[in-house]
């Protein structure tokens, strides 16, 4: 009887120990994750912390689901050390595992600065279901909050402090927001909406410290200027949690380093989700964690045929009001490129497309749904459309009917 062993309780070691089930229904799967609970929808905690839902609602099964599908599932489980040669897995409990194939899931923490004052109580990430009710917490007895990141989790739990009844800034480096999705014409739209919702925004500035003594007073950019905040929250990336694979002599570099069929460089060990580096990249996102699971379980279980390729960034916004789809390459600009503005300012509506050697590589779609689903499609079809360029954003233009051209 094969024995799997995953490290990571998220959604990329859920998603693998559902599919070594199904692949190899005789086999030992073995989930540990860190958190005190079963794995849950992470995308959504900002709107548990906004209360618009309660903790039932993020949870992906109940706890007593895994024992039904014969997942032997250990929460609040670390591990501390890999022994490749022995294929062993040291615990932090003491306890020793074996496995005859491991996944990494381990995910990513949230990057927090060095700066000073950046441990005074005040401070907060929201990466885990216990900082979401940590910060509702400190919510209840603060009335300004400052958010460092202007990126989509950094915007949505500004929006969530919000209805907190916080008075929010957000602090953005780059020149607007959403730097990584939208362009500077669409991060225009975007912040009017949101400043008409209460929000206020600084951006193309960098923090230089948290104000406070005892307990964070609000944060002190580098030109000077201070924000006042009793709530702070650091929203600038992540960090993948790869430390266990490098101290196991696991090649990596930003994340764990894997290869089309998600197996690391050592021998029966293989990664998955936010840990994991492939062709240079960290995802960060849920659609690839599913997909790199995916693959990763087809080929420990060794029934894999297609290996991983990579996934189409897509990124979306949800808000009171604001619907923002950001597809591929959206905010590319060079001189190679091909690129197509509409805009409604009256509806808040922003489209752009981009084009490369006839082929759409980039969407941005802000209040405007409706064509998402075909302009996904039309980017993966990767078919010219140089005849029609012009009219791609034209309401009049049946872009379903082009997509069904043979």
């Amino acid at each position: 009887m094969t024995r799997y062993v995953i490290v990571g309780g998220g959604v990329a070691g859920t998603t693998a120990a559902q599919n070594l089930r199904r692949l190899d229904p005789s086999a030992a799967v073995v989930l540990l994750g860190d958190e005190p609970t079963p794995y849950y929808y992470r995308p959504k905690l900002w709107e548990f912390l906004a209360g618009s839902i309660e903790q039932p609602a993020l949870m992906y099964r109940p706890a007593d689901w895994y024992a039904a599908q014969k997942i032997d599932l250990r929460i609040s489980t670390t591990a501390s050390a890999i022994q490749p040669n022995s294929r062993t897995l040291t615990l932090a409990s003491g306890e020793v595992l074996s496995y005859d194939r491991l996944l990494l899931a381990t995910g990513a923490c949230c990057y927090v600065p060095g700066l000073p004052g950046v441990k005074l109580p005040g401070v907060f990430v929201l990466r885990t279901l216990q900082d979401a009710v940590a910060i509702r917490a400190q919510a209840s007895r603060s009335r300004r909050a400052v958010v460092i990141g202007g990126g989509l989790l950094g915007l949505e739990t500004a929006h969530a402090l919000s209805v907190l009844k916080q008075e929010v800034t957000v602090i953005e480096i780059a020149p607007h927001l959403l730097p990584r999705q939208l362009d500077r014409e669409g991060a225009q739209f975007l912040q009017a909406r949101l400043e008409s919702m209460g929000l206020k925004f600084i951006t193309g500035a960098r923090t230089a410290a948290v104000t406070g003594e005892s307990a964070a007073t609000g944060i002190r950019l580098e030109d000077g200027r201070e924000v006042p905040g009793e709530l702070i929250l650091f929203s600038a990336g992540i960090v993948p949690n790869a430390d266990l694979a490098r101290e196991a002599g696991i090649d990596s570099n930003k994340g764990i380093l894997v290869n089309p069929s998600m197996q690391t460089g050592m021998e029966g060990i293989f990664a998955a989700g936010d840990v994991a580096e492939f062709e240079g990249r960290v995802y960060g996102l849920v659609p690839p964690a599913i997909e790199q699971a995916r693959v990763a379980a087809q080929t420990m279980a060794g029934v894999g045929q297609a290996g991983y390729s990579g996934t189409l960034p897509a990124a979306t916004l949800k808000l009171v009001g604001m619907d923002l789809t950001s597809l591929g390459e959206a905010t590319a600009e060079d001189a190679a490129l091909i690129i197509r503005r509409a805009a409604d300012e009256k509806a808040m509506c922003y489209k752009k497309l981009v084009i490369r050697n006839g082929v759409l590589v980039g969407a941005i779609l802000l209040n405007e749904t409706g064509t998402v689903p075909l302009f996904k499609q039309l980017m993966a079809s990767k078919r010219d459309v140089s005849r029609v360029v012009d009219r791609l954003l034209d309401e009049t233009f049946d872009l379903k009917g082009f997509l069904a051209e043979k």
